[in-house]
């Protein structure tokens, strides 16, 4: 689909391309995710969590365990060269892990993250036969549940706690983090 042209958007235009990110990207992505989530910068798209979460979102080395995993792809998606959006894709018995899903503030909102999704989606299904697709998402993210929602997840009502005092996940704002396992068949 092609979206119009704005003065102060970037041009949205160019074909999406979709490709393994290698452990030359890792600066890049960590880049993209950190903008997406965390600190001002983040505040310009609406997956924020800088109201819940300080800290990193993710460094270097869990970039690259991502990309050096066996069983694991960490998509990285562009636009004109442009690093735009990324996703993680993990094997799990017969289902695919869906994480690690950053879409560049200044891009959010423009219809990216749902093709990002359904390309992700059609990817694990025709990599590994996988017949659903899992992730978490932090419970106090409505809105980012909602939309993942409207794709067809569905909230499972399996919790994990959230990991305090790991601040690889980020330093927490609010005592009553946790994650939620949301849920889509595929196929």
């Amino acid at each position: 689909m092609d979206v119009p042209s704005h003065p102060t958007l970037p041009d949205r235009t160019g074909a999406l391309v979709y490709r393994d990110a290698t452990a030359a990207d890792a600066d890049a992505l960590v880049t993209l995710i950190e903008s997406a989530y965390r600190g001002d910068s983040s505040r310009t798209g609406w997956t924020t969590e800088a109201d819940i979460l300080e800290g990193r979102r993710t460094d270097p080395r869990g970039v690259l365990d991502v990309i050096e995993s066996p069983g694991s792809r960490l998509l990285a998606v562009e636009r004109d060269g442009a690093l735009v959006a990324c996703c993680q894709l993990e094997r799990r018995e017969d289902a695919a892990y869906f994480g690690m899903f950053a879409v560049r503030p200044g891009e959010q909102g423009s219809g990216l993250g749902k093709q990002v999704l359904a390309a992700a989606e059609r990817i694990a299904g025709e990599t590994w036969d996988v017949r659903e697709m899992h992730m978490t998402v932090i419970t106090v993210r409505e809105e980012l549940i909602a939309w993942y929602e409207r794709r067809g997840y569905r909230r499972t009502g399996k919790l994990h706690p959230f990991p305090y005092g790991d601040e690889r996940f980020g330093i927490p704002r609010r005592a009553d983090l946790e994650f939620e396992l949301l849920v889509r068949p595929l196929g």
